[in-house]
């Protein structure tokens, strides 16, 4: 195991790793524990109780947070002539509608945080899975990023704003981003809460006993806290 700087050992200290913490008290910690100089980013793992070898046990997503992630935003539409000016008009950063953007990808350009398309243009950008699939940003009809021409404005605005897609991996986990170390507790709090309420919703048919196992939250520079899962599903909040 690899040796752990004096800051992070500092801010270990302020947790009890044999602990189950209340979902408030978790993220008081992370924000106290963050040691990073900057605001560094806050993220909910979720260990989960399927089988992720089958493909009824999937589990993905997306969710829009209440109060956003707390940084921009670079949004990529593929999609061409109407398309294309909705996704502008929208707010989109980047708009590929022919071989020449599909190309500059192709060799390796990736510098946005989100890629939506129309249907039309699947077949096309169907080419760059090598590129974007591994990365995270290859659009799906099931995380809600390929779209009917018209709700282009609707999926921009709301990825712009602070739309997370979430998808579990190969260990059965979850990773999502919930915001930044200056938000407000309250503020991380009602994103944590809307994350678990869509990942529950989730959940497969198929999955067998207990559904969400752990739960960690954790800033980018601090340690680990163990959330109660019991706690985090019975969380009841107004936003």
């Amino acid at each position: 195991m690899p040796k752990r700087g004096k800051k992070y050992r500092e801010a270990a200290q302020k947790i009890d790793r044999s602990q189950l913490y209340a979902p408030q008290k978790a993220v008081e910690l992370v924000k106290e524990t963050s040691y990073a100089s900057f605001d560094a980013s806050v993220d909910l793992h979720i260990r989960l109780g399927v089988d992720p070898r089958h493909a009824d046990q999937q589990v993905r997503g997306a969710v829009r947070l209440p109060h956003g992630l707390g940084k921009s935003v670079r949004v990529l539409v593929f999609a061409a002539s109407d398309g294309a000016r909705l996704a502008e008009e929208a707010g989109a950063d980047y708009i590929v509608s022919d071989d020449e953007g599909l190309k500059r990808i192709q060799d390796g350009w990736t510098d946005f945080d989100v890629a939506i398309a129309v249907p039309e243009m699947m077949g096309k950008v169907g080419r760059l899975g090598r590129i974007l699939g591994p990365r995270g940003l290859m659009p799906n009809p099931k995380s809600g990023t390929v779209v009917p021409e018209e709700d282009l404005p609707r999926v921009v605005e709301e990825a712009k704003a602070g739309r997370v897609e979430y998808r579990i991996d190969k260990t059965a986990n979850l990773h999502i981003p919930i915001g930044r170390t200056n938000f407000p507790v309250q503020h991380l709090l009602e994103n944590m809460y809307t994350v678990i309420d869509a990942v529950r919703r989730s959940r497969p048919p198929a999955a067998k006993g207990a559904y969400m196992r752990k739960i960690t939250l954790v800033a980018s520079m601090g340690p680990g806290i163990k959330v109660d899962p019991v706690a985090a599903q019975s969380m009841e909040l107004d936003i």
